[in-house]
């Protein structure tokens, strides 16, 4: 028997379906949403982005339609991509601005890395993932499916690459619901924790990978917390758990489903694009890219994760990675050192 119910409802999505009927999940800026957001951005000058607030950015017609936007992605699909920001030939500072300002609809900053980042950078810096200290977002190569250690994850698309980058979602929920009626003995193994690597970046007290299940049942919800990459990359430590031909079996049948066309939805983004999603039910995938020689012309996102002060009740077990379970002050990363600021370049 499987470790519970299947998933019903809007989060347990079918992505070929979905991919047949965009209009519900983008939604295109009006020209009235923008004139809101830019004066909103207007008002705030040079202000220290990370100190804007919710109070400090007023979209009098636009908010409301934020807070729908956020109880879709709390309770109905868990994702939407907002189309037509404007961003191209303008200050990194303003477009920064503007996708702070309409996340603090949504929830509150969360630090993405041990340097504090509240806004992130995703862009190549060189590097590679055969560095474990390394994450994928700094890289050109592809990242897997994966859920991020916040409620909420956006994105704002300032520059695509020459090539590839395509951004794929799929439904945890679904893949649940899929393992449960065909591998009913392979997802109850993902019930059990798993080793997961922090890459380098370690709390004050913790060891360098924490231990934590891929499915989490609790209070009625089913949530996920997913990287394949980094349970296999944990294995670099003789202290963490071996994973048994049972533990990778599961997590090969997990990953199998997670790439199945009919699953997952691919979908690219493009300048001007915000892309939130629900980490609790979904997770986001990036294929490797090749990108523009010139510096000016290379990929660039920006990226937020977020505490929703309405998100569901997460399990005890979430603290080895989100330092907390309160509702709307959880997830991001704090090390040693740790300074929280919002970097308008990446560093």
């Amino acid at each position: 028997m499987p470790p519970r119910p299947l998933v019903q409802g809007p989060s347990a999505w079918i992505g070929a379906e979905l991919a047949r009927r965009p209009e519900e999940w983008i939604y295109q800026f009006s020209a009235s949403d923008l004139a809101e957001i830019e004066a909103a951005v207007a008002a705030r000058g040079d202000r220290d982005i990370a100190s804007i607030t919710r109070s400090d950015f007023p979209l009098p017609t636009f908010g409301p339609v934020l807070d729908r936007i956020r109880g879709e992605l709390l309770h109905g699909r868990g994702f939407v991509l907002m189309r037509g920001l404007p961003v191209e030939g303008r200050p990194i500072a303003e477009s920064a601005t503007a996708f702070w300002g309409i996340g603090t609809y949504l929830g509150l900053a969360r630090s993405q890395n041990a340097k504090g980042h509240v806004l992130g950078h995703v862009r190549d810096l060189g590097l590679a993932t055969a560095d474990p200290n390394v994450r994928t977002y700094q890289t050109t190569e592809r990242q897997y499916f994966h859920t991020d250690s916040c409620d909420v994850v956006g994105l704002l698309c300032l520059k695509t690459a020459k090539q590839g980058g395509l951004s794929s979602l799929v439904s945890s929920n679904t893949i649940y619901n899929v393992m449960a009626d065909r591998y009913p003995d392979l997802v109850g193994r993902l019930f059990q924790p798993f080793p997961t690597d922090r890459r380098g970046e370690v709390p004050e007290g913790m060891q360098p990978w924490f231990d934590t299940p891929v499915f989490n049942d609790y209070q009625g919800y089913l949530s996920a917390i997913y990287s394949g990459t980094y349970i296999r990359s944990a294995q670099r430590f003789p202290e963490a758990r071996r994973l048994t031909q049972e533990d990778l079996a599961a997590l090969d049948c997990f990953d199998s489903l997670a790439e199945d066309q009919e699953l997952r939805l691919d979908m690219t983004l493009r300048p001007g694009d915000i892309q939130f999603v629900h980490n609790h039910t979904i997770l986001h995938d990036r294929t490797g890219f090749v990108d523009w020689p010139e510096p000016e012309r290379k990929r660039h996102l920006l990226r937020l994760w977020l505490a929703v002060p309405e998100a569901r009740p997460l399990p005890p077990v979430y603290l080895e990675r989100y330092g907390s379970i309160d509702i709307g002050d959880r997830g991001g990363i704090i090390c040693p050192g740790t300074e929280l600021n919002a970097p308008l370049e990446p560093v």
